[in-house]
């Protein structure tokens, strides 16, 4: 069914975020929640609606929807599409229809920043530059209906276009709050972060974005990225850490959801985005899941437990194709590991909320196969590799105030065991003898003996290439110390003492 032209038309200019809408040339905005826009779209004329856009987050998308709107004035009705679980689990729909009905208030946003917060049980911001009385304005100018599907949208807009009604104003624009970080040079390609928890590798991953990543300029606005990091969480537990106050992108009380996402088949539905588990179960007519057990269980040391994502007709026939394209899981030793592959990944809203989805599934394979099996496993670590790790400039100044206030404390409690061993100094002989030894029995393979400090640390990091930073800059200190006391004649040096010169 196509609607049939509105009486009112004038061009919806977008000041934020063009790139992630539809534009035409009714009165009528389409919000579509998780909805696939272009699903809406081909529904209609480019008369039939002002602009369709996704709202998929309360505390980032609705700002920039309200600005549009204020720089079109034109624009008098709303459609608001919550048809998924997805609308609902985000939250963003919910929380404009709160907006429109019960209004905002001053307060203060997760980062300690004056604010305009919506009176919604969701979190929604408004940027504090937006005066108040512009706000109620436009939330008193605006006729606005919530639909339950894309059938019933096609309805309303049939209803509101049989109305002409004038802009409420003149077009207004604000300032915008801007963000500009300070970069550091580093490596582009190729980053390895390892933590206990999920919690506490993301901080370290968003400290290294944020550190060394280069801005770009893309699409979906500009975001700063590093290529290839790879993120190692060795210890989360079965339950899930979440930290108090909880600073990560995600509560508990979501998860439950969003695992479901991960693990469970959803029909095909017009609008409705694949979920993963859609991926995984159902989309290639295989349940790769249950492949994937069966393989295992039947051949425990098989590498060829994978699973894929990607479907090449994503080329040309999906406007998202799915950002975690493919899937690892590999048992050495009796420890069964994870390693997931994402194409894109939002490293501050979604990482939090993919490493713990992947997480559960990785414990769900693991008892499925002890149950089919009887094999006795324990879990590994869960291996995400990010192709493209990226905050967006909104983030960032939320990103860095989690860095300033958790980072420290991660580095302050981290332990020093490093997998490339331990090194004991001494000086005997008027030489630096260095003993490598492996961590955990502390058998000697390897002795290195000189005596100037730049020669040995050279031969150290030659043989030991993945040493820990910081276990290195520490063997460097030791070495000079041993240097120091030949140089001196001194007969002082003691590992991890300071030197005794009296």
């Amino acid at each position: 069914m196509r609607i049939t032209q509105s009486k009112y038309q004038v061009e919806y200019i977008p000041h934020y975020q063009p790139n992630q809408l539809i534009c035409g040339h009714g009165q009528t905005a389409i919000i579509t929640g998780w909805t696939v826009r272009q699903s809406v779209a081909k529904r209609l004329n480019p008369e039939d609606y002002a602009v369709i856009g996704n709202l998929y987050s309360p505390t980032r998308g609705i700002s920039p929807l309200i600005r549009n709107l204020l720089a079109n004035p034109h624009v008098r009705y709303l459609v608001i599409l919550q048809a998924t679980k997805e609308d609902k689990n985000s939250g963003g729909c919910q929380c404009l229809l709160d907006f429109l009905q019960q209004g905002f208030r001053q307060g203060i946003s997760d980062i300690g920043r004056n604010i305009w917060v919506v009176n919604s049980k969701i979190t929604g911001y408004i940027d504090i530059e937006i005066p108040a009385d512009v706000s109620e304005n436009l939330r008193q100018s605006l006729k606005f209906k919530e639909a339950k599907s894309i059938e019933e949208v096609m309805n309303i807009i049939k209803e509101f276009n049989q109305f002409k009604i004038e802009p409420w104003g003149e077009p207004l624009t604000f300032p915008e709050r801007k963000s500009s970080p300070t970069v550091l040079p580093g490596p582009r390609y190729g980053h390895r972060i390892e933590g206990k928890t999920i919690a506490e590798t993301w901080v370290k991953v968003l400290h290294r974005i944020k550190t060394i990543g280069t801005i770009r300029q893309t699409i979906y606005g500009q975001w700063q990225e590093l290529i290839d990091l790879i993120a190692i969480v060795t210890d989360e537990p079965p339950e899930f850490y979440f930290p108090e106050p909880n600073y990560l992108p995600i509560k508990r009380n979501y998860l439950k959801d969003y695992i479901e996402q991960i693990l469970d088949d959803a029909p095909k539905k017009e609008g409705v985005k694949y979920t993963y588990g859609q991926r995984l179960r159902s989309w290639f007519g295989q349940d790769q899941i249950e492949q994937l057990i069966n393989k295992l269980a039947g051949d425990i040391d098989s590498s060829r437990a994978v699973m894929s994502l990607w479907d090449v007709n994503d080329y040309e026939d999906s406007d998202s194709p799915p950002c975690l394209n493919h899937i690892w899981v590999r048992i050495v030793d009796k420890e069964l590991s994870l390693t997931a592959t994402f194409r894109s990944n939002d490293m501050f809203s979604a990482w939090p909320s993919n490493a713990m989805g992947l997480r559960f599934l990785q414990q769900f394979i693991q008892d499925k196969i002890i149950t089919k099996s009887n094999y006795s496993l324990t879990l590994g670590p869960l291996i995400i590799i990010s192709q493209s790790a990226h905050i967006y400039s909104d983030c960032w100044e939320h990103t860095q105030q989690i860095i300033d206030t958790e980072y420290t404390k991660i580095n302050q409690r981290q332990n020093f065991n490093d997998p490339s061993g331990n090194f004991v100094i001494s000086v005997k002989d008027n030489r630096i003898v260095v003993e490598h030894l492996t961590p955990g029995s502390g058998e000697i393979i390897n002795c290195y003996s000189g005596k100037l400090a730049h020669k040995l640390y050279k031969k150290i990091a030659l043989n030991s290439p993945s040493i820990h930073i910081e276990h290195a800059m520490y063997l460097g200190k030791e070495l000079q110390k041993a240097e120091l006391c030949l140089v001196k004649k001194l007969n002082c040096y003691q590992q991890d003492l300071p030197l005794n010169f009296s």
